[in-house]
C-alpha cells in the first residue's frame, strides 16, 4: 500500500510540477539577438530555415571554422538523435557544401533529446555559430555561428529564490555541464548572490564576483558588464529565468555568453508584446495549444484513462485515486470554476484526441461551477462527437440532483456514481 500511494504521490507532484509552468520558452537564436540588443557580446550567428540557406550564411559568413545547431526548445540536443537516423543537434563543420548537408538532415525532421521524450520535437531551422564549446540546443531552425576558442567556461544564471525571497545571481567556474551534477558533487563551486530588485547588481558586487570566479583581469570587466545587464533583461523583460551555459573566457581574452536559455511569465504578456511574438507554439503538444485557447488547464500524460475534473487540487486527487485502484491518467484537466457546456465539449474534443484514451472520468465538485452546466456539456459532447469509449461522471455539489436527472433523462450509456472510490475503480475497469 506504501509504494502504490508513493506512486501516486510522484503523478500528482509531475502534473502539479507541469501544471506550474508559467513561462514562455524562445529558442537559442532569439535568445542570442535578446542578448545582443542589451549589449552583451555573444559569438556572430545566423539562423537559416532551409539547407540552401544554410549554405548561403556559411558562403557569406567570412570564416570557414563553423558550428551548426538545431534549433529545438529542449536541452541535451548535442546528444540527440534525429528520427532520420542522424546523429547529434550540434556540429562543427568545415564548408558550405557541409552546412546544407547537415541542415538538410536536421530541418523537418525532429530531434530526440532526454527531454523531449520518444516523439522527439521538430527542426524548423538551424543557426551557425563561429565555433567555440556548445552544450544542448534548440531544433526548429538551424543556427550558424563562428568558433571562438575557450580558455575556460562559467556557468551564470538570473533567477528568482524562495530562500532569499528574491532575485539571485547564480555563478559557477564549472560551465559546460549540467549544474546540477555540480550542485551535488560540490556545492562550494557555486556563488549566490542576491541582487536588490530596485538598484540592480552594483559594478562592484559585479566585478568582486567575476575575480572570485578566477577570470582573469583582462576579463574581468566585461564579465562584471554581462551580469548587470543580464538582471536589466531579468527586471524589463519580467523573466522567470536566464541561463548562460556557458559563458566562456577565450584564448583571446574576452568573455561571451556562448549559449543561452530564458523563460518570461506568462503574466507580463500583455507588456511584452514583441517577446511573446517569438512563441513558437510547434515545439508545445498540441493538445496543451488547443486547450489553452479554450481557456483549461490541461497537461498531457501517459495513461489510458481522460480526467475531465473541477479544480487543480480535486484533479491531483482524482489522479491519486485512479492510480491507486491500478490506472494511470491520461491527463490532466482542470476546467476551472466558470466552464459553459461549450467549454465541456472542447475539453472532450481534447480528451477524444488522444488514441491511447480507453475511458474518460469525470469529476466534478460543484461550488461556484454548476453540475448542471457539466451535464449538458456531456450529453452534448457524446451526441455530438459519438462517444464510444466508456464514460464514468461522478457530479457533487451546486445543482446536484438537477444534473442527475438530466443524465438519466438523456437515455446516453453513461455511468454515474456517488463515491469516488467506486467511480475510480470503475473507469480503471473500463479503460482496459
Amino acid at each position: 500500500m506504501l509504494a502504490s500511494f508513493r506512486t501516486t504521490g510522484s503523478l500528482a507532484r509531475r502534473a502539479a510540477s507541469a501544471g506550474q509552468r508559467r513561462f514562455l520558452s524562445i529558442h537559442e537564436y532569439q535568445s542570442v539577438n535578446l542578448l545582443n540588443s542589451y549589449g552583451i557580446p555573444t559569438p556572430k550567428s545566423i539562423v537559416a530555415k532551409s539547407p540552401e540557406e544554410a549554405y548561403k550564411v556559411a558562403q557569406n559568413f567570412g570564416t570557414d571554422k563553423l558550428v551548426i545547431k538545431a534549433q529545438v526548445l529542449a536541452g541535451g540536443r548535442g546528444k540527440g538523435k534525429f528520427d532520420n537516423g542522424f546523429q547529434g543537434g550540434v556540429h562543427t563543420i568545415d564548408s558550405p557544401q557541409q552546412a546544407q548537408e547537415y541542415a538538410g538532415k536536421m530541418i523537418g525532421s525532429k530531434l530526440i533529446t532526454k527531454q523531449t521524450g520518444a516523439g522527439g520535437r521538430i527542426c524548423n531551422a538551424v543557426c551557425t555559430f563561429i565555433t567555440s564549446c556548445f552544450s544542448s540546443l534548440t531544433t526548429g531552425q538551424v543556427m550558424l555561428a563562428e568558433r571562438r576558442d575557450p580558455s575556460h567556461e562559467y556557468y551564470v544564471a538570473v533567477l528568482n529564490d524562495r530562500v532569499t525571497q528574491g532575485v539571485v545571481l547564480v555563478a559557477s567556474n564549472q560551465g559546460g555541464m549540467n549544474i546540477e551534477e555540480v550542485a551535488a558533487t560540490n556545492p562550494g563551486a557555486i556563488i549566490t548572490t542576491p541582487i536588490d530588485f530596485e538598484k540592480g547588481l552594483s559594478k562592484s558586487t559585479a566585478l568582486e564576483l567575476a575575480k572570485t570566479l578566477g577570470i582573469k583581469e583582462g576579463g574581468q570587466d566585461e564579465a562584471a558588464n554581462i551580469f548587470i545587464n543580464l538582471y536589466k533583461i531579468f527586471k524589463d523583460k519580467d523573466a522567470t529565468q536566464i541561463e548562460i551555459n556557458p559563458m566562456s573566457e577565450t584564448v583571446d581574452g574576452h568573455v561571451l555568453c556562448m549559449d543561452a536559455k530564458f523563460g518570461f511569465d506568462d503574466n507580463a504578456e500583455f507588456r511584452h508584446e514583441d517577446i511573446f511574438a517569438l512563441r513558437d507554439i510547434s515545439q508545445e503538444e498540441p493538445s496543451e495549444v488547443e486547450a489553452q485557447k479554450a481557456g483549461l488547464n490541461f497537461i498531457k500524460l501517459d495513461g489510458s484513462i481522460g480526467c475531465l475534473v473541477n479544480g487543480a487540487g480535486l484533479a491531483m486527487a482524482t489522479m491519486d485515486v485512479l492510480a491507486l485502484h491500478g490506472g494511470n491518467p491520461a491527463n490532466f484537466l482542470d476546467v476551472g470554476g466558470g466552464a459553459t457546456p461549450e467549454t465541456v465539449k472542447k475539453a472532450f474534443e481534447i480528451l477524444l484526441s488522444d488514441p491511447k484514451v480507453k475511458s474518460i472520468f469525470i469529476n466534478i465538485f460543484g461550488g461556484i461551477m454548476r453540475c448542471d452546466y457539466i451535464a449538458e456539456g456531456v450529453i452534448k459532447a457524446t451526441k455530438e462527437l459519438g462517444l464510444t469509449i466508456p464514460l464514468v461522471v461522478r457530479l457533487k455539489g451546486t445543482m446536484e440532483a438537477e444534473a442527475k436527472e438530466m443524465i438519466k433523462a438523456s437515455g446516453l450509456k453513461i455511468v454515474a456514481l456517488d463515491s469516488l472510490d467506486e467511480a475510480a475503480e470503475t473507469a480503471v475497469q473500463l479503460a482496459v
